[in-house]
């Protein structure tokens, strides 16, 4: 667990400045730049969202097939050449159907007028993030998952916030704003390709002979369909919001959800270092190794992921004064993505561990039912609850699909991530919210912020240690003492 905590706590740094900078941009300056017109925020979301709907699509899931297989072929070069050359073939094809079939696109998916006329930026974002997800694989199958997340979630979130301004202040307008803001994930692409290049990863063949190509075909198929999946979850509901509603609710979903879903920014970092790692210990048969990943990553993420829940749910009427009034209907889509990310962080890195083992069909069959659930689930709310209702479903959704994914591992391998140190923490965490919820308010937004958080610090921070809710945090707090001391 070495290089895990040493590169998770990196991780964990670098996503907490990018996140902090993310929050910047989307609580305080996106909604003020887009304040007249929500629905350029809108269409910018929707024009991500189809891109990496598409990507996964045109991929065929060769970002995890590489990390999969490079420990075990040799040829390292024809690996990555093959990683590159099939999701081209894949963006081709889509432009193919783009350029034959576009009006019946558009009829089918209820295309807004404003989407359809920028449309086109969609295949440009598809190129730069399926070309930088094989480059992130590249970088994690040589255990260096900090320097994807340096360019993903530092330079690209600074570059944002640059060009927010720069909008902001009226030196460009929308359509030209919108051209910079497609050109920072070409930039990203080329600073981790340039990246590659000098610590001579980007060595590449297009000759396949050595490679077990059925083996990787068929790995790859059940990846593409499980990941195509799991992404067409995460972007359903901004879809179904923008088919069912408008571009301005898809404004206000996003403030919202962005928020929410800050909690598995712990979880991300770890799970990045983990699954070359378990793909290793996959392939020694190592299962005691496995089940000390599993648990650890559960019982690690759930502290730290349910620490920032309480801290959100604690400030969030605070957090939502700051908005421009416009965006201040968000409040309980917070609530119920952050209790999915809570309950999908707490099950630790399960679908990590399916996919690298010999039960990786798993991952499609447990992808399906999720987005069977989630699309019935967004019809059924949105119309009811609107962007509630989307948050709603999505909740529904993640719970039963980490519940499935648990008993799976479970049954087939015999590990679990819970102990009885789980329903400690979840205490733990309830009894930090209450406490700190009896704090009275001032009439200061920013003080009243400033004191539950670091109330909610010093309950839950000597709780944690004394309980020994996780041996890595203990391990942590005892080395930043002795630095200190």
């Amino acid at each position: 667990m070495g290089i895990i905590k040493k590169q998770s706590i990196s991780n964990s740094i670098i996503f907490y400045i990018g996140m902090f900078i993310g929050a910047i941009n989307t609580i305080l300056v996106y909604p003020n730049v887009f304040n007249e017109q929500p629905e350029h925020w809108g269409l910018i979301q929707l024009l991500v969202a189809y891109a990496m709907v598409i990507s996964t699509f045109s991929s065929f899931g060769f970002p995890k097939v590489l990390i999969k297989f490079f420990p075990i072929f040799k040829d390292k070069s024809s690996l990555i050449g093959i990683s590159f050359l099939l999701p081209s073939v894949g963006i081709f094809l889509f432009l193919l159907i783009y350029y034959f079939f576009k009006n019946q696109i558009f009829d089918l998916l209820n295309i807004d007028p404003s989407l359809q006329e920028n449309f086109i930026y969609i295949f440009i974002l598809v190129f730069c993030i399926s070309a930088y997800d094989i480059l992130t694989s590249i970088s994690r199958s040589h255990l260096d998952a900090v320097t994807p997340v340096i360019f993903n979630e530092f330079f690209l979130k600074i570059y944002t916030f640059i060009i927010l301004v720069i909008h902001g202040f009226k030196f460009v307008d929308f359509n030209q704003f919108l051209l910079l803001y497609i050109t920072g994930y070409f930039f990203k692409l080329l600073l981790l390709l340039y990246f590659q290049f000098t610590r001579e990863r980007m060595s590449f063949s297009l000759d396949f002979r050595n490679l077990e190509l059925k083996k990787i075909l068929t790995f790859g198929f059940f990846v593409f369909a499980g990941g195509l999946s799991i992404i067409l979850v995460t972007r359903l509901d901004m879809l179904m919001i923008g088919y069912l509603m408008n571009l301005e609710h898809v404004a206000f979903y996003t403030l919202a959800f962005f928020i929410g879903n800050a909690i598995a920014v712990p979880g991300r970092s770890v799970i990045t270092i983990s699954v070359p790692l378990l793909s290793k210990a996959w392939e020694e048969k190592n299962l005691k190794e496995i089940a000390t990943i599993y648990s650890k990553s559960a019982i690690n993420q759930l502290i730290v992921s349910g620490f920032f829940f309480i801290l959100i749910w604690l400030n969030i009427d605070d957090i939502f004064s700051l908005l421009p009034e416009k965006f201040t209907h968000g409040k309980w889509v917070v609530f119920y993505i952050g209790i999915a990310q809570l309950i999908n962080m707490s099950c630790g890195v399960n679908g990590a561990i399916i996919v690298n083992s010999d039960y990786f069909r798993y991952d499609l069959y447990t992808n399906i039912i999720l987005l069977i659930i989630t699309i019935i689930s967004n019809l059924i709310l949105i119309p009811l609850y609107g962007i509630d209702g989307a948050a709603m479903a999505t909740a529904i959704s993640l719970m039963l699909f980490n519940f499935i994914r648990v008993g799976i591992i479970y049954f087939k391998m015999q590990i679990q991530p819970f102990t009885k140190k789980t329903l400690i923490t979840f205490l733990s965490l309830l009894l930090t919210y209450f406490l700190v919820n009896l704090i009275p308010v001032s009439l200061n937004v920013y003080i009243d912020i400033i004191i539950r958080s670091i109330v909610a610090l010093v309950i839950f921070m000597p709780l944690c240690l004394k309980l020994n809710l996780s041996v890595d945090i203990n391990q942590l707090y005892i080395q930043l003492l002795k630095r200190i001391i």
